[in-house]
């Protein structure tokens, strides 16, 4: 992306949000270990009623620009006025995307409903490439073989499907696996999550600056081979991308460690045919800026995963909460500090905003993630011996 696009698009989100999640429940019948919403089997009180939900999608559809609204939770297919809301949504031209768990109310029935209804795009978590390692995260036994058996159906329906995969210490070397078993299915865009240390979550293990460098350099690989890739709190990512486009090649030994050496060489041994380059992650979204989650309550958050209330929608309406914060224009004007502050390509990254709070309290702090950070390069020489 230009400059001068960047900067349009960023312009844009001064004032109106590009995607709108709302976490429609916290009820799932689901246990992931790594859950953000710490989903329960029952909602919780105090959810959204139907009526104050027509009025959240009054307020999406006033916001301008075409926003996406996707439905999450915990569960959204646990909503029994599911139908009737995204029905509304629909009729008023917004376009309505699905985040469902894969449960035994994700039938090819319901699904046709929803099809029928105006969704075109789900987004459906596969977290490992074996059984052990989905099963072990998702806490439901066989639920690996239950996914991987109706992706290639959604597919075949029609669906956008776009497949979600957190990234954790201790799934990382399955990544390229996972890139082989997505093309056998036919699934053509992923969303990589970088894990953020909120819900369960606090008890999985992040993976480092250092291998987090060497992920991003991996999906970059990646979008030579069929997949659009897109990142979850790891803006970084980006500049990775913009790196590899100017130097016009792979990554020079300095730019990389053995974390990408065995996943890359693990992606050559799959021998996936090659495909042009994806113009993967080019909306340069972020924590705030161009994203806004709304609670099972009603309060606006930044994002799912950055849990500082902004306002609730049950007393101000979502576009002027997005608009007037005064967090979301410190964080859309990129007045961060430490190393996001002084980093080149703040405006094409600006960090997580997530892991900045998650780690320091801070939500204008750096992003330890990323190999820029100052935390990153103070371990780095501390690990060679330089001192700080």
């Amino acid at each position: 992306m230009s400059q001068t696009a960047l900067e349009r698009r960023l312009q844009r989100y001064e004032t109106a949000p590009h995607l709108v999640f709302w976490e429609t429940t916290k009820a799932c019948a689901l246990s992931c270990r790594h859950c953000r919403a710490s989903a329960q089997t029952t909602g919780l009180p105090g959810e959204l009623s139907t009526a104050e939900g027509r009025r959240l999608i009054d307020q999406v559809a006033a916001l301008g620009g075409s926003p996406i609204l996707i439905l999450t939770g915990g569960d959204c297919l646990e909503r029994p006025d599911l139908d009737e809301l995204i029905s509304y949504a629909r009729q008023l031209g917004i376009h309505v995307g699905l985040s469902p768990s894969v449960t035994p109310r994700l039938t090819l029935e319901r699904l046709a409903g929803l099809y029928q209804l105006g969704v075109r795009s789900l987004s459906i978590s596969l977290d490992g490439s074996e059984p052990a390692t989905h099963d072990g995260i998702r806490g439901i036994s066989g639920l690996f073989e239950r996914t991987v058996a109706i992706l290639p159906q959604l597919v075949e329906m029609g669906f956008r499907v776009q497949v979600n995969t957190t990234v954790m210490s201790g799934n990382v070397l399955e990544l390229a696996d996972v890139v082989g078993l997505l093309r056998q299915l036919g699934i053509s865009i992923w969303e990589v999550f970088f894990l953020v240390g909120v819900g369960r979550g606090i008890d999985l293990d992040e993976v480092g600056p250092a291998q987090a460098e060497d992920v991003c350099h991996f999906l970059v690989d990646v979008t030579t081979r069929g997949l659009t890739v897109r990142t979850v709190e790891a803006p970084f990512f980006r500049r990775v991308q913009a790196e590899r486009r100017q130097q016009g090649g792979p990554p020079s030994p300095e730019q990389v460690g053995p974390l990408y050496a065995a996943l890359r060489g693990r992606l050559d041994e799959l021998a996936l045919p090659p495909a042009r380059p994806t113009a993967s992650h080019s909306l340069a979204t972020g924590d705030g800026r161009g994203i806004v989650f709304v609670g099972h309550d009603g309060a606006v958050l930044a994002s799912g995963f950055l849990p500082v209330p902004l306002g609730n929608i049950r007393e101000r309406d979502l576009g002027s909460i997005y608009a007037e914060s005064p967090i979301l224009a410190e964080i859309r004007a990129g007045r961060f500090s430490g190393a996001c502050g002084r980093c080149e390509v703040s405006r094409l990254c600006g960090g997580s905003r997530a892991r900045a709070y998650a780690h320091s309290g801070d939500v204008l702090g750096e992003d330890p993630a990323c190999a820029h950070s100052d935390s990153a390069r103070s371990l780095s020489r501390s690990r060679s011996g330089l001192p700080d």
